[in-house]
């Protein structure tokens, strides 16, 4: 009796010793295998389909980022608050699209190479540059929301608050991406570790998912209440303006509206869906399966941002399409490359020439320009 008394309290010690045990020095590939996902031995049809999408809009989004990121620095008009947040929002975006890049080359039969603070790094920079877009997203819905509501034109921030704003959002994106390496992993919960992602927790994907659905819930809100303000303010301010003024706001308003909400809706609410199902379900969600995919579509957000918020704006159209007319002289014909100034007087002249044209008809219209007109020329709405 004595003896079976032993050996069950022996029993128990190694079991307790076990759950308390901390697999440190296993590599990645002994998470990947307790978890059932597979790491390819070569490469498959699916590993080049993958990869080639994937850089392919990695390739996109740092274009079109770069793009916004120029034609903000090159425009004197765009050094204003809401333009500083979107063009941070463009260098979120194209970190994105570099982070991303780094993740398909260093997949499928390549990930037995990576140790696992290499995996964490690879991890860790989609998590920062994914958590500073979204939080830029939220900071431009913010300001938005006050400025609208304030009928102004742009926001009174200085640019102290700007930069501060902006340290902020890429403070909690690095910590949001240092969280899983450093204490929230599943290296001594072996039953804790996800499926999609091996050495991260269950509890923090869900907590992640959690917190950008939580995000998009504040944006529709913010949204929302802009929406009906405007359109009780177009409704009041009607005896003063032109019906097909108000019309038009309103249109716009709702236009950029669905397509903020849409785009964060169709480009994460897979990504945000497998996390929750893997979080929840573990193996039984077989999100390994699509998951590459999902990251792919969240990513087309980095994509579909500049879009939004940036080829709605006239003036920045107007931009674009002098920077891409300039490098298309430059490569048909180097020997008559114009000069820096000549270039510079050249988007002076016509910026000079757009804001007289606006200067004119703000003069013509017959209302208060500082209740009305300038509350609504701005991006987004």
């Amino acid at each position: 009796m004595r003896e079976e008394t032993r050996s069950d309290t022996s029993v128990m010690d190694v079991d307790s010793s076990v759950s308390n045990t901390c697999y440190y020095s296993h590599n990645v590939t002994f998470f990947y295998n307790l978890v059932g996902k597979k790491i390819s031995a070569g490469w498959t049809p699916r590993d080049f389909v993958v990869l080639g999408l994937g850089l392919t809009v990695c390739l996109i989004v740092f274009l079109a980022n770069l793009m916004v990121m120029v034609a903000i620095f090159m425009n004197r008009r765009f050094h204003f608050p809401i333009y500083y947040l979107l063009s941070n929002m463009a260098a979120a975006d194209l970190f994105a699209g570099v982070a991303y890049a780094n993740l398909m080359l260093n997949t499928g039969p390549w990930t037995r190479t990576l140790t696992k603070e290499q995996w964490y790094i690879r991890g860790a920079l989609i998590d920062i540059s994914l958590t500073a877009s979204v939080a830029n997203l939220l900071a431009v819905a913010v300001e938005r929301h006050q400025t609208v509501l304030t009928m102004q034109l742009h926001s009174k921030m200085t640019k102290r608050r700007v930069v501060l704003l902006i340290v902020c959002i890429w403070a909690v994106g690095i910590i949001m991406g240092l969280v899983p390496s450093t204490f929230w992993n599943c290296e001594c919960d072996l039953e804790d570790c996800s499926t999609v992602a091996p050495l991260y927790s269950r509890r923090f994907l869900v907590f992640w998912a959690v917190l950008n659905l939580l995000t998009f819930l504040i944006m529709v809100a913010m949204y929302s209440r802009i929406f009906i303000y405007v359109r009780s303010r177009s409704q009041c301010a009607s005896q003063h303006t032109t019906e097909m003024l108000h019309t038009q706001t309103v249109v716009n308003l709702m236009k950029t509206i669905s397509m903020v909400l849409g785009a964060f809706v169709i480009c994460w609410t897979p990504g945000l869906m497998t996390l929750l199902l893997d979080g929840l379900l573990g193996k039984a969600s077989y999100a390994n399966k699509y998951e590459k995919f999902c990251l792919v579509i969240a990513e087309c957000n980095s994509l579909v941002n500049p879009v939004i918020y940036s080829l709605r704006d006239d003036e920045m159209r107007r931009t674009f399409k002098w920077i891409l007319c300039w490098l298309c002289q430059r490569n048909g014909d180097q020997q008559r490359e114009p000069s820096p100034v000549a270039i510079h007087s050249a988007l002076q002249e016509e910026t000079l020439g757009c804001i007289q044209k606006s200067e004119d008809q703000v003069m013509e219209t017959p209302h208060n320009t500082n209740d009305n007109e300038d509350c609504w020329t701005g991006p987004g709405v």
